[in-house]
């Protein structure tokens, strides 16, 4: 049973739920807009963020963990992963783009797949947080994807201030940077930090990548545009 404080945060992580919904929402209303599809890409990673605050959002409530055990490994590796797709652009290189997004939707089944038949045991909740590790099979399966879309959304990063300094970009830095610390963001004290810092890290890697410049082709010279 919960008490006042156990309700406020609860409510909390329904609020932060109902944030990451919109933010899927105005993704796809963009992209119904726009037609630009890494609005898709955008919307994906966030309608992933929005299904594990939702199941950490029941597993707090204190409903049996067991089935979302599974759901939750998947999902937190899945939302860099996919997130890291929209940073891909900055490349510049479409077949290295089509190679790495055939790799990390590959990577992504490999764990959804691994999650669906490993036991997970329900001493990965402390106190109605999901705090602790899986089994390390899985985890080490999981940075298959989390490792290289990390590295990704850092080179995508150096890239772009190197090109031109947006500020924009030092919050994809930020965001990448707390996603992948991943459980070092963990509070004894107050072990649902973990939750909030997570949806920090998923804002600021938005809010950066969508702020990324489009890769546009070079521009021709202006003696080379005299030529007829």
């Amino acid at each position: 049973m919960l008490d006042a404080e156990g309700y406020a945060v609860a409510a909390s992580l329904m609020f932060v739920f109902a944030l990451l919904a919109a933010l899927v929402v105005r993704s796809a209303i963009e992209y119904r807009r726009s037609g630009k599809r890494d609005q898709i890409i955008w919307g994906s990673g966030l309608s992933l963020a929005a299904a594990a605050m939702a199941v950490e959002t029941i597993v707090y409530w204190g409903v049996a963990p067991g089935p979302f055990l599974p759901a939750y490994v998947f999902l937190s590796a899945a939302i860099v992963g996919i997130l890291s797709l929209g940073a891909t652009r900055v490349l510049r290189r479409p077949r290295l783009e089509t190679a790495y997004r055939v790799y990390t939707l590959g990577s992504c089944g490999l764990v959804g797949a691994l999650c669906a038949v490993t036991p997970l045991p329900a001493s990965m909740v402390t106190n109605g947080v999901i705090t602790g590790n899986p089994p390390l099979d899985l985890l080490l399966v999981s940075t298959l994807v989390t490792g290289p879309a990390t590295v990704l959304l850092l080179t995508a990063s150096y890239l772009s201030l190197r090109r031109t300094w947006r500020w924009h970009t030092v919050l994809m830095i930020a965001g990448a940077l707390i996603l992948g610390a991943g459980g070092v963001l963990y509070i004894a004290t107050f072990p649902v930090a973990l939750y909030y810092a997570e949806f920090i890290g998923v804002l600021l890697l938005f809010l950066g990548l969508v702020s990324l410049p489009t890769a546009n082709p070079a521009p021709r010279s202006v003696g080379a545009a005299a030529v007829p």
